[in-house]
């Protein structure tokens, strides 16, 4: 074998080993910034995506609207089982990822990353209601990735901290895919935390309602003439209106310390 076929050979075999180094770099850039990235890629896909009628027909429309918005609650929901149960923190004071102790508690026993399957599942849903190409070609794969990608910062960070633990962890339980097993045993042995609940969630839940009420009434729009979708539009800003009135009161509560503070 001629030393070019060499070096070639061992390009090839070193080639996953630098695309995880580019992914974890990437995953590592985007945890830092996730707070600004993440809301601003999700507002530039929805804008640029006109929302479209699934095969030209608003009954089907309608039913793909009604997936998608059991999927956005179901990611909520999930969102909201994991932070009652045990909470996570993987931010440090700059914005780097850290972790005080390795949680294996509540949903984290079932799933390692359950925050992150509710955040797409949450995006999912939105999604399917945009119904726009934009959505399934660009805004999926962009935060599947980009998910895909901090969760492997994260775990090279994890790794490098707890050692054994957590590649003991790792062999247990699933990265995504949640398992069921033992889960009633899980709900029923440990207590829920509501008012973390809130005081971790109003804010994420007030922006993903807005959007789900923003697409629905910008559909209305888009499918009829204003005289037609004029109805439509003012019911939705009617159910609404609890929506930033919730917000309001969850945060004049979370400042004022009776939601608590761990």
């Amino acid at each position: 074998m001629s030393p070019v076929e060499t070096e070639s050979n061992a390009g090839i075999l070193a080639s996953p080993e630098r695309t995880r180094a580019i992914l974890v770099r990437f995953g590592h850039f985007l945890f830092k910034r996730r707070k600004f990235v993440f809301p601003l890629v999700s507002l530039s896909i929805l804008l640029a995506g006109k929302p479209r009628l699934l095969f030209g027909s608003e009954s089907w429309d309608r039913a793909l609207d009604a997936v998608g918005i059991a999927v956005a609650v179901a990611g909520q929901t999930l969102r909201a089982m994991v932070i009652g149960l045990a909470y996570i923190k993987r931010g440090g004071e700059s914005g780097s990822i850290d972790a005080p102790n390795l949680v294996v508690e509540g949903l984290f026993a079932h799933c390692r990353n359950p925050l992150y399957v509710g955040n797409m599942m949450e995006f999912t849903g939105l999604i399917l209601i945009l119904n726009s190409p934009v959505g399934y070609l660009i805004g999926l794969p962009f935060f599947a990735l980009g998910y895909y990608s901090i969760v492997l910062a994260e775990e090279g960070f994890l790794r490098g901290k707890f050692g054994a633990s957590f590649d003991d962890y790792c062999q247990r339980v699933n990265r995504f895919v949640p398992s069921f097993r033992g889960l009633r045993l899980t709900l029923t042995g440990m207590s829920f935390n509501w008012k973390r609940v809130i005081r971790k969630e109003y804010g994420t839940t007030f922006v993903w309602l807005t959007t789900l009420f923003a697409l629905l009434a910008w559909q209305s729009y888009t499918f009829h003439d204003w005289p037609a979708a004029r109805p439509t539009v003012r019911l939705l800003m009617a159910l609404w209106i609890p929506v930033p009135l919730a917000y309001i009161a969850a945060r004049s509560l979370k400042k004022s310390g009776r939601l608590g503070r761990s």
